[in-house]
């Protein structure tokens, strides 16, 4: 009976997105548990503090042990699991139960007609109940707050009229009903107008706001899955954009640029069961990515086998060329650890090449309005992924042109082996010769 007022979309939502919300609610149920002990102390220490009458059964204290108790036990509750709806429902009751025993003890304490508790401003507690139910944003249970604490005060309204049929303290006088104790039934009918004008507005505006947090969590969710198919500095940048971004913008950044590759794999995996082959590929890029991310390098895109990573185009970078080069250092090293594994697991596993080249690029979007994609374009792109290919033809896993090698020395680079130089080497391609230089 308590899933009414729910968005109708709720229930389509994603298992993740359903449990984000969740995490929300309870972490909500967990502050109004909070709160609800802040308020049963507040109420003891108010009877406390109060001057008390000579009564025969005082019925506030026992009210407030059992209302204590209960708090504890929903804080405790809260703190530990998800608190099933009916036990929410329960607590609204005891809320509103406990508010008019206290209300409808006044009499009683300072030894007046029952009509004396009505004009309590001890009622304006009710606004605080339904207004604590909409940190939850969930508009069923301020609606619930609102309606039992109507209907309790429509109890007292009866329990006053009908204690004494023959005095039931009734006036048509505003007056006589502002000093005395008769009371005055459009008096206690704007009393419940009020709360039930306050929960309808309020429940209104929580409706709409659950609508909003189900976006908002849903968007989120959606953006941290999304993110995982960007570059950290790239979600940032869509993240962090003032403008809509449109294909077309871009920037020129000087920026190296890293390829590496399985050699032979694209034949191997012909040769492979489909989930052998992705399960290899898995392995490879699982330990190439944490070596190129290690150095400040951005995965640009996986292509099959191939991996593309950019050094100082996503954000720029004073050491852009150095941190290339101890990427491609760290990869191969990653690399070879890795082969030798497989070796002993008597399993195979193809060498990893591995290039990189410097230069001015263009950092951008491109594509249309339905489909986007960042990448980089300039020669340092295409010379890299010439040299990557070129590892083959000089027996090498890792090679670099001469001017990015003395770029990142001059960056600080400090290679781990001693490199091998090859002079004036016609590459593929290439237009002109150009002198490489062998990392690994």
């Amino acid at each position: 009976m308590f899933d009414w007022l729910r968005s109708s979309d709720e229930p389509a939502l994603p298992d993740r997105v359903r449990s984000a919300i969740r995490e929300q609610e309870d972490a909500t149920e967990r502050l109004i548990s909070w709160v609800q002990l802040g308020v049963v102390m507040t109420f003891g220490v108010l009877y406390i503090a109060s001057p008390k009458q000579e009564i025969t059964f005082d019925i506030i204290p026992w009210a407030l042990a059992i209302y204590l108790a209960l708090t504890v036990v929903r804080l405790i509750w809260s703190h530990r699991a998800h608190l099933p709806d009916w036990s929410l429902a329960l607590s609204i009751v005891f809320d509103v139960a406990l508010l008019m025993a206290l209300i409808w003890s006044f009499h009683l304490r300072y030894d007046q007609p029952a009509s004396f508790y009505l004009k309590a401003p001890t009622v304006l507690y009710v606004f605080i109940f339904i207004a604590l139910r909409a940190l939850r944003f969930e508009a069923r249970f301020v609606i619930l707050t609102g309606v039992i604490a109507s209907a309790g005060w429509v109890v007292l309204m009866l329990y006053v009229l009908f204690i004494d049929p023959n005095d039931n303290m009734m006036t048509r006088d505003y007056v006589a009903y502002m000093t005395s104790n008769t009371i005055l039934l459009g008096a206690e009918f704007d009393k419940i107008l009020s709360i039930l004008m306050v929960t309808g507005i309020i429940a209104v505006a929580i409706y709409r706001a659950r609508r909003l947090l189900v976006r908002a969590v849903s968007e989120q969710a959606a953006a941290q899955e999304l993110s995982r198919f960007f570059a950290p500095e790239v979600a940032a940048k869509i993240k962090g954009s003032q403008d809509q971004i449109r294909a077309g913008s871009g920037e020129v950044r000087e920026a190296a640029i890293l390829n590496l590759d399985m050699r032979g794999f694209t034949r191997m995996a012909t040769e492979m069961a489909p989930d052998a082959a992705m399960s290899l590929l898995a392995e490879y890029q699982k330990r190439m990515v944490p070596a190129i991310r290690k150095h400040g390098g951005s995965i640009d895109k996986f292509l099959g086998d191939g991996i593309m990573a950019t050094f100082g185009a996503s954000r720029p970078s004073d050491s852009y060329a150095a941190d290339a080069l101890a990427a491609l250092e760290a990869a191969i090293e990653a690399a070879t650890a890795w082969q030798a594994e497989k070796r002993v697991a008597g399993q195979a596993c193809p060498d990893v090449n591995g290039a990189v080249a410097t230069g001015p690029v263009i950092f951008g979007a491109v594509g249309d309005d339905d489909r986007l994609e960042y990448t980089v374009i300039g020669d340092a792109v295409n010379l890299s992924a010439k040299l990557e290919k070129h590892n083959k033809s000089l027996a090498v896993q890792a090679l670099c042109d001469a001017r990015t090698y003395d770029l990142a020395r001059e960056q600080g680079f400090e290679p781990q082996t001693e490199p091998r130089v090859f002079k004036d080497l016609d590459v593929p391609g290439v237009a002109k010769p150009i002198t490489l230089v062998a990392l690994a």
